[in-house]
């Protein structure tokens, strides 16, 4: 049997900032009054990385749950099948992790101000790992904004004394926020998301967060405030003043079909695919491709695998490199996230 279209069933995670709009704006089933702030939709973690995961010696790893192969995890098929899965994109580290990890993001309230670190940082701390991610903004109330990036003139030791008068927000780049936004968080890129937003979130396959700052917030569990990193996170955030390489966006418009470059980086690429109802075509990769469902309805049919597999809006779908004789046919007029990732030959 051929590998075909897989979804995957979703890690929900309460947070302290989370709420319901996983539920009522991308139509995902969220146990009765809890406040839900993540949605892993497609994630595959070694043993102790993420919590509570390391006594058990197993994975943490997304569960297929469409056709033939549900119950299989992810990373049992990068292991038996990687051929087929993978085709020329390489695996995360020693571990052999699936290269990214997918989210959705509902932050009721601010998330804290955090870090994540980067690639020298993370090579000299064997027990963490380098993170760079990016946002779209699927829905922002009125008034929404991101911090991302400090203000020209911050330091090492204004950032240590703002930390002690409560006045970090004063050294953070604000930024107005609306839906259709995307932003690229490279490593070391002090950040945090505000509230009333939705997001997708594309990253690395971390679970490496240094919190520099959380708003004076009391855990309701512990009636305590939450731990902070401070030290990691200095040690961290970019300081060297240096301006962002931007991000270039393209834009290539056909008859059925735009798609638009939102974000070009040495772990992914992210890109925003319109397609317009009743196109039936072939699906024409050699690469798994991740297609994250914004607006509408589809169905893929693969040869050898039964129905086709329809999908639609706040769904996540994983397209393996090696198919047979995939055909796509929008239900619906379209609009999806494609990630991408750079081959073996590009990263040579």
């Amino acid at each position: 049997m051929s590998l075909y279209p897989l979804k995957f069933k979703p890690r929900l995670v309460p947070k302290i900032w989370g709420g319901r709009k996983l539920e009522t704006v991308l139509g995902k089933v969220l146990p009765v009054g809890e406040m839900i702030g993540e949605s892993w939709e497609l994630y595959d973690f070694p043993p102790g990385v993420v919590d509570r995961s390391g006594g058990s010696g197993e994975w943490v790893s997304a569960e297929v749950a469409n056709g033939p192969l549900a119950g299989t995890t992810l990373h049992e098929l990068v292991v038996s099948r990687r051929g087929e899965l993978m085709g020329d994109v390489p695996v995360m580290g020693l571990a052999e992790q699936f290269p990214i990890l997918i989210k959705f993001l509902d932050a009721r309230e601010d998330l804290s101000v955090q870090v994540h670190p980067d690639a020298d940082y993370a090579n000299t701390h064997p027990e963490c790992s380098l993170k760079t991610e990016a946002w779209y903004v699927i829905d922002a109330e009125a008034g929404s904004r991101i911090y991302k990036g400090i203000l020209p003139g911050t330091t090492r030791e204004t950032m240590r004394a703002a930390l002690a008068t409560n006045s970090v927000e004063q050294h953070l780049k604000s930024i107005p926020c609306k839906a259709g936004q995307c932003y690229f968080l490279p490593s070391g890129a002090v950040h945090a998301l505000g509230a009333g937003m939705l997001v997708a979130e594309v990253q690395t396959p971390s679970d490496t967060t240094f919190r520099l700052y959380d708003f004076g917030r009391v855990e309701p569990a512990t009636n305590r405030p939450r731990a902070l990193h401070v030290e990691e996170s200095l040690r961290c955030i970019d300081f060297s003043g240096k301006p962002e390489a931007k991000q270039v966006r393209s834009h290539a418009a056909g008859f059925f079909t735009t798609v638009s470059r939102l974000v070009t980086s040495e772990y992914f690429k992210l890109e925003k695919v319109r397609f317009t109802e009743g196109v039936e075509e072939p699906v024409p990769y050699d690469q798994p491709v991740v297609w994250i469902m914004l607006e509408g309805k589809a169905e893929i049919k693969v040869g050898d695998v039964g129905e086709a597999m329809r999908f639609g809006r706040g769904e996540t779908v994983l397209l393996p490199a090696i198919m047979e004789d995939p055909v796509i046919k929008t239900l619906t007029d379209c609009v999806w996230l494609e990630v991408t990732f750079p081959t073996r030959p590009e990263l040579h």
